[in-house]
């Protein structure tokens, strides 16, 4: 989401005149774009708002912005532990970017712009920003109603709001005149898209009607909250041509006890039963997953519940965290806090299991044929390309062409922890 809308504001920015440039030094806006899920990320984005108070000082007329879930959380008491920002803009404001910024150029005022209330607003096209890529994020809701106890989301994207699905539709049309051929729809929780107010159509309906896109090649979406997958949706994967075989779908916590804390609307056997219907659907669909330790509340056994949850569905990645508190979510007044000592073992240990079987299942693919839309050069050696398998498998492999947007076959001769290498077998 946050790559989305820094996307988002810099075609608007280029669409106002201006240019980036990739040395702070050299600019004349300064924008961080921050998220506030966990601590970490929150008090880096301040660390570095703090060392701009020099760029400040050798030109005056610098704006200094701070925008995104800290802004939005943050609010005015940002002016006052940093004197020298000009610009507090929460997410569901960005659109207005330009017109903040010219008020503050004309008449120096600090402006704070966090009305969570807006419409989420998803087209700022600037012709040509997109031509150069292959793969795009596509914003179709806003904010989440779910309220999980450790989770500031509700709080900084505010409740949900749907993109009414033509604008989506159009959109989409648009990316891929432009280049694009792989759109992935993304929101706080995908699922309950149009479910407030008995909105149409639902989610499954608008995978359908992107899936008739002329020239759209690939589709995915996230993220997923498990109680609101349904059967419907569930059949897409197997139905839709487009729709690529992953879903990110994230369980938080192998046991009961810790989802019923967390307010996750839902137990481990319904996971479970959601993972069996994707896989008799799609057989090959691949399944990554989110992970919190060290909740309020989580003993060894219920961290063992959690052990034993990867070992059994055997997922093909998962992002896993050590959990941090966030002022003013319920989890944050929870007893039976984790030593940081203890969350930091758990993480270790999760994430050592999690390894093994990654690695497991890459080394699996060797000798298959897998298709790959083809990304750009590879970052770690000269003369590859690399790209993703329709299961989000990174592939990396030797080519001479410009082979950038296209859809080729590779046959994988080796898997890694994070990737996979393989030969050129065809283009298709």
């Amino acid at each position: 989401m946050n790559k989305y809308d820094s996307d988002s504001i810099s075609q608007a920015l280029i669409n106002s005149g201006y240019e980036q440039t990739q040395q702070m030094h050299d600019a004349h806006v300064i924008m961080i774009n921050t998220c506030a899920v966990r601590e970490k990320a929150e008090a880096k984005a301040l660390t570095l708002l703090g060392r701009l108070s020099s760029l400040k000082k050798q030109n005056p007329d610098r704006v200094i912005a701070m925008v995104g879930c800290v802004a939005q959380a943050k609010g005015m008491d940002l002016f006052q532990r940093f004197p020298y920002l000009d610009l507090v803009l929460g997410p569901r404001n960005i659109h207005r970017v330009v017109e903040y910024l010219s008020r503050i150029k004309a008449g120096r005022e600090k402006i704070c712009a966090t009305d969570i209330t807006a419409d989420p607003v998803i087209s700022m096209r600037c012709t040509g920003f997109m031509q150069e890529k292959v793969t795009s994020f596509l914003k179709i809701m806003e904010g989440c109603d779910n309220f999980c106890t450790y989770c500031i989301v509700p709080y900084v994207r505010g409740r949900e709001r749907s993109v009414p699905a033509k604008q989506v539709i159009d959109e989409a049309t648009y990316l891929v005149s432009q280049g694009i051929r792989e759109i992935t729809l993304i929101g706080q929780n995908v699922n309950s898209y149009n479910t407030k107010d008995n909105g149409a159509p639902r989610f499954p309906e608008l995978l359908r009607e992107m899936d008739g896109i002329p020239g759209l090649k690939r589709l995915r979406f996230t993220t997923s909250h498990p109680k609101d997958l349904s059967d419907e949706l569930i059949h897409c994967f197997g139905d839709l041509h487009a729709l690529c075989a992953h879903i990110h779908l994230p369980v938080q916590s192998g046991s009961d006890n810790i989802l019923g804390l967390m307010n996750r609307g839902y137990t481990r056997d319904m996971y479970t039963g959601l993972i069996e219907r994707l896989r008799s659907t799609r057989p090959d669909i691949a399944i990554t997953s989110d992970m919190i330790v060290g909740f309020p509340g989580e003993t060894a056994s219920d961290f063992e519940e959690s052990i034993r949850l990867i070992e059994q569905i055997q997922f093909d990645n998962i992002f896993s965290f050590r959990y941090s508190k966030r002022q003013g979510t319920l989890a944050s007044r929870l007893p039976g806090k984790v030593d940081e000592t203890e969350k930091q073992r758990r993480l270790y240990a999760l994430q050592e299991k999690q390894r093994g079987i990654t690695l497991s299942k890459n080394r699996l693919l060797e000798g298959t044929i897998q298709e790959v839309l083809v990304e750009g050069t590879g970052k770690r050696r000269g003369g590859q390309l690399t790209g993703r398998t329709t299961e989000n498998k990174v592939v990396n492999f030797p080519a001479k062409a410009n082979l950038k947007g296209q859809s080729v076959t590779v046959r994988i001769i080796e898997g890694f922890q994070n990737s996979l290498l393989g030969d050129l077998v065809s283009i298709t």
